[in-house]
């Protein structure tokens, strides 16, 4: 019990909440969820603290009375079963109170990465209070008729470059446009990659934490490492242990700019080890690749498809391999961004079958696209597809694909970069200035169900797809969830977590284009697909802000997520470590 300020106590019955009944029944309002005196009568008396005192006594048994009053009538609300939220027994809750942000999710099949199950999901204040079958709804609380289709956990995606500085550019989509997009296609939360300014991490923090501040969902941040020394060392200390980043990237490609060195590479996962931070690498060797460029320019080819005739799906293999090979020397995990080919997938799998902490990220452009556009004679249309790396020929999107499906890789990106066709056109006459990066912010979510998912009906365990719904989830959420440390808090539709949701409509379809797209890029490298199945619905942080096609959404709504060190990935490796030193036989003492 707590003692109000008056001298009273405030009454609280096992499990029981006052509804606002309280005030319509009884008289007396709803203060934090107990019954007090009305608001204008404690004004009153708080302000005549003379007649407080004179006639204390009188108030104390008809005050009294009022407050047995409300809580009789809130028990008789807990029992009564109609006009509740849920009676849930078996999780040892009987109601919820009525409060203005509340939501019940009613009659959808409810998936997660590990179980899923026909239920309703009631939630309250941005956060899933229960997942539970037949659910009741009463006054104040907005229902939702998922009958028919899956309620899921919105997607992650961990991968993302919004008002980000490259190639004499800056991406289109800023944190509101981004992010607006995404919502819109049904995730709910990004991990950008921050820069350094001028090698400085601090500096890079705060400049992306400005441009954040527009920001309408949930977000967190990779940093970038482009250079080594104690300053760099020290940042990363503070932006683990104060500031919530758990990851670093470290660029192997893009010479004289992000480019860093193999013993850069070494000091730097050594030191992410110590932090207990995951180190990511952009696998393509940047040596060859200016080798590469240069030789396309001396053949006479200028257009798009020299880009992805320089930096052959070889030297993204050859990267990869050696990161994995750095990681193992360090032992230390390893998270592969945006694996395009057969080459990194090969030295992945490799890795990983021996034992190897090693994860894969492909992105939803490689598995949906090939190289073919980039020929297009176009410059326009084919300029819309140059990323890197760069998107391979037939074939290595289905293998892929089929990687993916089996765990080989564990889930998917979308390396969001958009860059509009003026920006493309300044590399018209030399693909080499022409801005790296594709869309996909908005379509990742309807691009991996209709590419991996097939359904064939809406039966829990029936599909005929490469991945089940199950999977789905695990790859657009909760493996990103449990990698970055952030799961269950997201990732999942369990009580306690956030409540960022999507209702998904199987039997609908969804139709990409430019012209109803929400990115600000003017062009869309998925333009006229009509896609099976359709997020109709997107909830964040308890709020629904995508509904029938249109957006609700506010500046300044979004929240910085702290995601904190030393995830699942890191467990163990202490004991790797001694087996290592074990094994080195050393130092032999010899006789002097």
């Amino acid at each position: 019990m707590r003692d109000f300020g008056f001298g009273f106590r405030k009454l609280r019955g096992q499990r029981i909440r006052t509804e606002w009944l309280c005030k319509r029944r009884c008289g007396c309002y709803n203060l934090d969820r107990t019954c007090a005196l009305p608001s204008n009568s404690r004004s009153q008396l708080l302000n005549e603290p003379r007649i407080m005192e004179r006639f204390a006594g009188l108030l104390m048994f008809p005050l009294f009375f009022v407050i047995v009053a409300c809580f009789l009538v809130v028990s008789a609300c807990s029992l009564g079963g109609d006009e509740l939220i849920c009676t849930v027994e078996s999780q040892g809750l009987e109601c919820s109170s009525q409060q203005t942000n509340k939501l019940l999710i009613q009659g959808g099949i409810v998936v997660n990465a590990d179980f899923q199950q026909q239920a309703d999901v009631y939630i309250e204040h941005g956060i899933i209070k229960l997942v539970a079958p037949n659910l009741k709804a009463v006054d104040g609380v907005r229902v939702i008729d998922a009958t028919g289709k899956f309620v899921m956990p919105g997607g992650i995606d961990p991968h993302t470059h919004l008002a980000m500085p490259f190639m004499g550019q800056e991406t289109c989509d800023d944190y509101f446009s981004g992010q607006a997009a995404a919502l819109a296609g049904g995730t709910t939360m990004h991990i950008d990659f921050a820069l350094p300014v001028d090698g400085n991490l601090a500096a890079g923090y705060q400049a992306w934490m400005k441009k954040a501040e527009e920001s309408c969902m949930d977000y967190g941040f990779h940093m970038a490492i482009s250079k080594w020394n104690d300053d760099v060392a020290k940042d990363m200390d503070w932006l683990v242990k104060e500031k919530g980043i758990n990851s670093f990237k470290f660029f192997m490609a893009y010479k004289g700019s992000l480019m860093v060195s193999d013993e850069e590479i070494i000091q730097g996962f050594k030191k992410c080890k110590e932090l207990g931070a995951v180190p990511q690498v952009h696998a393509e060797n940047g040596d060859a690749v200016e080798e590469g460029q240069n030789r396309m320019i001396q053949l006479g080819i200028t257009g798009p498809e020299g880009h992805s005739l320089s930096r052959p799906s070889m030297l993204e293999g050859e990267a990869t391999g050696r990161a994995i090979r750095l990681a193992k020397f360090v032992n230390t995990p390893l998270y592969v961004v945006h694996v395009m080919s057969i080459d990194a997938l090969d030295e992945i799998s490799r890795a990983r079958h021996s034992g190897q902490r090693v994860i894969g990220e492909p992105v939803a452009s490689g598995l949906a696209l090939d190289d073919s556009k980039t020929w297009d004679p176009d410059f326009k249309i084919a300029a819309q597809y140059i990323m890197s790396p760069p998107l391979r020929p037939a074939g290595h999107k289905e293998a892929l694909q089929a990687a993916l499906s089996s765990g080989i890789l564990q889930l998917v990106a979308t390396d969001h970069a958009p860059f509009n066709s003026t920006q493309k056109a300044l590399g018209k006459h030399d693909f080499r200035v022409i801005p790296n990066g594709v869309n996909g912010i908005e379509e990742r979510m309807h691009i991996v169900w209709d590419t991996m998912v097939v359904m064939t009906s809406l039966h829990p365990f029936h599909n005929s797809g490469k991945i089940s719904p199950m999977d789905y989830v695990r790859v657009t959420s909760a493996a990103c969830a449990k990698i970055f440390n952030i799961y269950p808090r997201k990732g999942a539709v369990l009580p306690g977590s956030d409540a960022d949701i999507i209702i998904l409509n199987p039997n609908a379809t969804t139709t990409i284009s430019a012209k109803t797209h929400h990115s600000r890029i003017d062009t869309n490298v998925y333009e006229g697909w009509i896609m099976k199945g359709n997020i109709e619905v997107t909830v964040s942080q308890g709020n629904v802000v995508w509904e029938k096609g249109t957006l609700n959404v506010h500046r300044g709504k979004g929240r910085y997520v702290y995601m904190k060190p030393f995830s699942y990935l890191f467990d163990g490796l202490d004991k790797l470590d001694a087996t290592y030193l074990t094994s080195l036989r050393a130092p032999v003492h010899r006789a002097a």
